[in-house]
C-alpha cells in the first residue's frame, strides 16, 4: 500500500501564516557562504563570480538570505497582528525576540506535514532552502524522518523538487558538509540531545575534529543561517537548550506543538487546537470502554458484566462469572436471561449460593440485578478481582471492539487495529532454555479470549467475505509485539532515560515505523496482525492512522496522562488504497467511521472526567460564553473575500441575531440548536450580516464547549433495530410492499465483438500498472515463450539482481490464474476474455510480470466500465413468478448507535433507523416530519436487484398518503450530488438498470428515481 496524501486547506493556511509574516522579502537565490578567508560575510552570485581560484577553493557553500533591511521590525509586527486577527488570535503587542513564531496543531492531523509544506512556501516565496528540524526524542525523530519519506513524491508533484533530508549523526560528518554546499532545499532533522547532553560523543558537534578538516560542525550549520523548526518544544527547549540553540544562528525560529507551555508561546500565528480539530472531523471521535471494580457489595463473589443485549423477546446479559472443572476454577463467560442461576451453573461453587440469581435485566441502565439485592451496571466488576483478571478482562473487551469496528467496515476497505500498552515484555514474550520464544501471559490471553469470541460470534447473511478473512487468521498470527530488540535478536524492556516520559531505543520504533504501510495491507497472507503489543514507554513519536483501539495494560501506579495515551489513534484512517477517510470521502459523518475506543482500566466517569480536565487544561485561553468582547476587534470576510474589523455596533448586532435564533442562552452559552444548525450548513443571519456567517462560526467555535468535546460511552446507546408488528400490519406498508416485492431477471442484448473492442481500447490507452521493488538476494527468471503460455496460469519467479531497486516479477511460488480471476471479476466468458487480452498491446500486456495482481484488478475495473457502459443501452427485465417474502426485513440483525449513526423513528418499519451518512439523517427527519408521508422503510441488503455488474440495493421504499399525491410509492437512491458525471459509471449502470426493473414490475405505480434532499424527492412525486 502507497498511502495518499490531500491538500488540505488548514494545512495550506498555516503555512500562508508563516510565510505572509515576511512579506516584502524579496525572492533570492541562496547566499554563496565562504568558510576561512571570509567567516561572517556573504555575497551574491556577481560578487562570487570576482574571486581568483586560489580564493575559490575557500568556498564551502550556501546560506539562507538575510530579511532585507527594508523590512523593519515594525512591519514585521504589523504583518503577524493582521495575521493575527484573521486567525482569531490575541494581537501580540511587540516581537518576541528575532523572529520567534509558533504554530498550535493538535495530534493527528499532519504536524509534520504541515511544516514540510511550510518549507516549500518558505523557498518559494523567499528563496530560504536551510532548514533543522529540532525534536525531543529518537522517537520523534524516526516519526520525522518517515513522513519526509512518505510524502517526498507528493510534494515533488506540487512543488516541482524535492528535499535532500538526513538525520545528523556525529559518525557521518560528511552529510553536513552538503547540507552546506548543496543550494537545493536541505533538512537536518536532529534531537536535541545530540547537541545537549553530556558525554564526548554528544560533544562532539562543538569539536574541532580531524575528520572535519579541523573545523567545528556547529560552525558551518551556523554559516547556513538555517530556519529552525522545534517540533514539541515544550520538551525540547528548558533552560540549556534555548542557551545551545543560539548557537545555530537561525534565520528564524518556528515551534510546533499541540501542547505548548504557557510561557512559551511567542507570537502564535496559527491555531488548531484539540477542540478545532474536533469541530472539523480532523480527528477520530472518543469512545470509552470503562472497566468499574465494586468494593462495596461485602462479597468475595466474582462477577463481570460484560454487556446488555436487546432482542426481539426479553433483554440477556453477558456475564463472566468463576466455574469449577476438572482442573480447577477458570473464567467463563455466558449469555444469560432472568432465573439464571450462578450457583447451579458454576458447579456448585459456594461464592454464588446466596442469592445470585439473575432478577431483572434493565436495557434502560444498561444494568443487571440479583436476588440477593446486588446490582451492577455494563463494565462493572464485583468480587476480589486479581489484577490478571482484570487484564483479561481489558483484552477481551478490546478484542470485542475490534470485531464490532471490523465488521462495519470491512466491506469499506478499511483495515482495523488494535494497540495494547504493556510495561514489561516477559509478559507478552519469554524465552526457554534453548532460546525459543514462547507466550507470556498476556499473549496466552489475548489467543484464549480471541478464539472464545470467534467462536461465539454469529455470522449474518452476506458476510461470506467477512467470515472467509477470519479463517485464514489464526489467533496466534494476529497479534505482534514491538519492542526493542538485544544482540541476540530477543525483545526485551525499553529503557527510559532519567526524566524523560519516553524511551529512545532506535530498534523498537523502527520496526514499528517501517511496518507502518505493512500493517495497513488487508491481504490476510501479507499481513495478518491485526492486535499489536507494545511498549508503554513507546507512547510518543509514531501512531497509524488504523488503530481504532487502544488498551493500556498497565501497573496500577502508572500515571499517564490520557491525552498522551490517546493521541496513538487520533489520526483518521485510511482504506485499502491509501485514502484519508476525511470528509471529502465520506461527506459529514467522518465520525460514523472515525471512532477511537479507550479501553480502560478505570470507570467510564474516570476516565472521561481525567480526559475533559486535560483537554480544558489545553485551552484554556478560550472564552467561555459569547459576549459583546468576543467580536470586538476581531477580522470577519464576506463572500467577496472583503475584510471588516467588527466594531462595537457590529458586535451588537452579532449577538441579537444569536438570541433571537436560538443559538445562545442567556448565559451566553452556545445551545444544541447552534451545533444543529452548523454541521447541516444551516446557521441563520439576518442579510446584514448573511455573507460574513463563515467568519462569525469561525468565532463562535473560539468558544470552549465541553459537552462537545465529552468521549463517548462505547457501552451505552447501542440499539437494535426491530420491525414494528403494528405497521407491517399498516394498509399502506401492505400496499407498498405488494407492488416492489417481485424479482426479475435481465435479459443484455449487446454486441459482444463491440465490447471486446471497446475494452481493448480502454486497456491499451489507460491500463498503466505501478512496478514492483525489493531487494532480491537470489534466483533467476523463467523464460516466458509466449503470451498463450502466460495466460494458462505460467508463474513468474525472481530475476537475479544485486541492485536494491531492480524490478522482479512475482514470486515462484505464487500462481496466477489470470483468466480465471478476470473472468470472476466481470463476469464474462472465458473466450471472451482471451480475446482480450491477445488483443492489446504488447507493452501492455507484460505489465503484467511487473506486479499481476495491480493488472488484474486495474483491467477487471476497466472492462467493467466498459461492460457497464454497453449494459446502460441494452437491458431490459422480465417479471419472475417468485418475490421477496417479508423475512427480508427480520433474517438479518440491524445495529446502531443512538447519537452516532442511529435514531428513534415513528414511521419507519423499524423502531429505530441506521443511516449511512448526515445526508441520509437529514432526509429521515424531513421523512419523519412530513405529514404527506405515511410510511417509510430503509430497505435492507437482502432486498436486491440483479444487474450484470453486481447486486443493487436500493436505499428507500415510501408510502405516501393517498390524499397527498397521485402515485403514492416511490423507491428513492439518495446521493450526496446530483452530478453524474460524479458517479462512478458501475454506480450509474445500477442506477440505470433499477429504472428498468420497476418499469417492468409496474404499470407506472412505482416512481424510482435518484434524490439528493425530499425536496427533490417531493418536486418528483408532485409532477408525476
Amino acid at each position: 500500500m502507497k498511502l495518499r496524501f490531500k491538500h488540505q486547506k488548514f494545512q495550506a493556511d498555516a503555512a500562508k501564516a508563516v510565510v505572509d509574516v515576511f512579506a516584502g522579502q524579496p525572492y533570492l537565490t541562496p547566499s554563496y557562504m565562504i568558510d576561512r578567508g571570509y567567516e561572517g560575510k556573504t555575497m551574491k552570485g556577481e560578487e562570487f563570480s570576482q574571486i581568483s581560484a586560489t580564493e575559490e577553493q575557500d568556498f564551502t557553500g550556501w546560506s539562507n538570505h538575510k530579511i532585507v533591511p527594508e523590512l523593519s521590525d515594525r512591519l514585521i509586527l504589523e504583518h503577524l497582528q493582521k495575521i493575527q486577527r484573521e486567525n482569531q488570535i490575541e494581537p501580540s503587542p511587540k516581537l518576541e525576540g528575532r523572529y520567534n513564531l509558533t504554530v498550535e496543531m493538535e495530534t493527528g492531523v499532519g504536524k509534520t506535514y504541515t511544516y514540510i509544506k511550510t518549507m516549500y512556501e518558505l523557498n518559494r516565496a523567499y528563496g530560504w532552502s536551510k532548514f533543522i528540524v529540532v525534536v525531543p526524542s529518537i522517537a520523534i525523530r524516526e516519526g520525522v524522518y518517515k513522513t519526509f519519506q512518505v510524502t517526498e513524491e507528493h510534494f515533488a508533484e506540487e512543488y516541482g523538487k524535492k528535499i535532500r533530508f538526513f538525520i545528523y549523526n556525529s559518525a557521518q560528518l560528511t552529510e553536513i558538509d552538503r547540507f552546506a554546499s548543496d543550494s537545493s532545499i536541505n533538512v537536518m532533522i536532529i534531537n536535541s540531545q545530540a547537541f545537549n547532553a553530556r558525554g564526548n560523543d554528544a560533544r562532539r558537534i562543538y569539536m574541532k575534529l580531524d575528520e572535519f578538516r579541523s573545523r567545528r560542525p556547529i560552525d558551518i550549520i551556523a554559516k547556513t543561517n538555517p530556519i529552525l523548526i522545534i517540533d514539541e518544544p515544550q520538551s525540547v527547549e528548558g533552560k540549556k537548550t534555548k542557551e545551545n540553540l543560539k548557537q545555530f544562528n537561525p534565520l528564524l525560529t518556528l515551534r510546533y506543538s499541540a501542547t505548548h507551555k504557557s510561557d512559551s508561546i511567542y507570537n502564535m500565528v496559527y491555531r488548531l487546537d484539540a477542540m478545532d480539530a474536533y469541530n472539523k472531523r480532523l480527528v477520530k471521535k472518543i469512545a470509552v470502554k470503562g472497566i468499574s471494580e465494586s468494593g462495596t457489595t461485602a462479597t468475595e463473589s466474582y462477577v463481570y458484566l460484560e454487556s446488555i443485549n436487546l432482542s426481539k423477546a426479553v433483554p440477556t446479559a453477558t456475564i463472566q462469572f468463576d466455574c469449577k472443572g476438572k482442573n480447577g476454577v477458570r473464567n467463563v463467560t455466558r449469555t444469560v436471561g432472568e432465573r439464571y442461576n450462578l450457583y447451579d451453573n458454576s458447579g456448585y461453587m459456594e461464592e454464588y449460593k446466596q442469592g445470585f440469581v439473575v432478577s431483572k435485566i434493565d436495557g434502560r441502565d444498561d444494568s443487571v440485578e440479583f436476588l440477593n439485592g446486588i446490582k451492577i451496571f455494563a463494565g462493572d466488576v464485583i468480587g476480589k478481582v486479581s489484577e490478571e483478571q482484570l487484564r483479561r478482562i481489558q483484552i477481551r473487551e478490546t478484542i470485542l471492539s475490534h470485531i464490532q469496528r471490523e465488521r462495519e467496515l470491512f466491506y469499506k476497505g478499511i483495515k482495523v487495529l488494535s494497540l495494547f500498552f504493556i510495561d514489561e515484555v516477559a509478559k507478552y514474550k519469554q524465552y526457554d532454555e534453548t532460546g525459543q520464544p514462547i507466550n507470556g501471559i498476556y499473549a496466552d490471553m489475548f489467543e484464549e479470549e480471541y478464539n472464545n469470541v470467534i467462536n461465539e460470534l454469529q455470522i449474518g447473511i452476506g458476510e461470506d467475505d467477512y467470515l472467509k478473512y477470519l479463517k485464514a487468521i489464526p489467533a496466534e498470527k494476529t497479534h505482534a509485539g514491538y519492542f526493542s530488540i538485544d544482540k541476540k535478536g530477543k525483545m526485551i524492556d525499553s529503557k527510559v532515560a532519567r526524566r524523560e516520559t519516553t524511551t529512545d531505543d532506535v530498534d523498537a520504533y523502527d520496526l514499528i515505523m517501517k511496518n507502518k504501510e505493512l500493517l495497513l495491507d488487508r491481504n490476510p497472507n501479507k499481513s495478518p496482525v491485526r492486535f499489536i503489543f507494545s511498549h508503554s514507554a513507546l507512547r510518543e513519536g509514531w501512531d497509524n492512522p488504523n488503530v481504532f483501539q487502544i488498551c493500556t495494560l498497565k501497573q496500577s501506579s502508572s500515571e499517564v496522562r490520557k491525552r498522551q495515551e490517546v493521541g496513538r489513534g487520533l489520526r483518521l484512517c485510511v482504506n485499502e488504497n491509501g485514502e484519508r477517510m476525511d470528509t471529502n470521502m465520506l461527506g459529514n459523518d467522518v465520525h460514523n467511521v472515525n471512532v477511537l475506543t479507550v479501553i480502560a482500566s478505570e470507570s467510564y466517569d474516570s476516565f472521561a472526567k481525567g480526559l475533559q480536565s486535560e483537554i480544558a487544561e489545553a485551552v484554556a485561553d478560550r472564552p467561555r460564553a459569547v459576549t459583546n468582547e468576543l467580536f470586538v476587534g476581531k477580522v470577519i470576510k464576506d463572500n467577496h473575500g472583503n475584510e471588516q474589523v467588527i466594531d462595537s455596533a457590529t458586535a451588537s448586532a452579532i449577538l441579537f441575531e444569536l438570541i433571537r435564533n436560538g443559538y445562545i442562552d442567556k448565559k451566553g452559552t452556545l445551545t444544541e440548536q447552534y451545533y444543529i444548525d452548523r454541521t447541516n450548513g444551516e446557521f441563520k443571519v439576518d442579510d446584514d450580516l448573511a455573507d460574513f456567517s463563515d467568519s462569525i462560526v469561525e468565532i463562535l467555535d473560539s468558544i470552549y464547549d465541553s459537552h462537545s468535546m465529552q468521549p463517548e460511552d462505547a457501552r451505552k446507546n447501542n440499539v437494535e433495530l426491530h420491525v414494528d408488528e403494528e405497521k407491517m400490519a399498516m394498509p399502506e406498508f401492505k400496499a407498498l410492499w405488494s407492488r416492489i416485492n417481485y424479482k426479475t431477471v435481465y435479459v443484455v442484448d449487446f454486441d459482444t465483438d463491440e465490447l471486446v473492442r471497446n475494452a481493448i481500447s480502454s486497456l491499451d490507452k489507460k491500463l498503466r500498472v505501478s512496478k514492483i521493488y525489493f531487494k532480491v538476494v537470489t534466483g533467476a527468471m523463467d523464460q516466458i515463450k509466449s503470451k498463450e503460455e502466460l495466460i494458462k496460469g505460467a508463474s513468474f519467479v525472481k530475476e537475479e539482481a544485486d541492485n536494491y531497486n531492480n524490478t522482479v516479477t512475482a514470486s515462484s511460488n505464487v500462481k496466477y490464474d489470470l483468466i480465471g480471476k478476470l473472468v470472476d471479476e466481470t463476469k464474462l466468458t472465458r473466450k471472451d476474455i482471451i480475446r482480450i487480452l491477445q488483443g492489446i498491446q504488447p507493452s501492455i500486456f507484460n505489465q503484467f510480470k511487473d506486479n499481476p495482481e495491480e493488472f488484474i484488478i486495474k483491467s477487471a475495473s476497466l472492462i467493467n466500465d466498459e461492460k457497464a457502459a454497453a449494459i446502460i443501452k441494452h437491458i431490459s427485465y422480465k417479471v419472475m413468478d417468485d418475490r421477496y417474502g417479508i423475512d427480508v426485513f427480520t433474517e438479518n440483525t440491524i445495529k446502531g448507535h443512538l447519537g452516532t449513526n442511529a435514531m428513534k423513528t415513528k414511521k419507519h418499519l423499524y423502531d429505530y433507523i441506521k443511516y449511512d451518512s448526515t445526508n441520509e439523517k437529514r432526509f429521515v427527519m424531513e421523512l419523519e416530519t412530513n405529514k404527506s408521508v405515511a410510511l417509510y422503510i430503509k430497505l435492507p441488503d437482502r432486498f436486491y436487484i440483479s444487474t450484470p455488474v453486481g447486486h443493487y440495493n436500493p436505499d428507500w421504499a415510501i408510502a405516501f398518503r393517498e390524499e397527498a399525491v397521485k402515485h403514492v410509492y416511490f423507491v428513492a437512491e439518495t446521493k450526496g450530488s446530483m452530478n453524474s458525471m460524479q458517479l462512478r459509471l458501475i454506480e450509474e449502470a445500477k442506477i440505470h438498470c433499477a429504472r428498468e426493473h420497476f418499469k417492468a414490475i409496474s404499470n407506472g405505480e412505482i416512481v424510482y428515481d435518484v434524490v439528493d434532499s425530499f425536496e427533490s424527492l417531493w418536486n418528483i412525486v408532485s409532477n408525476n
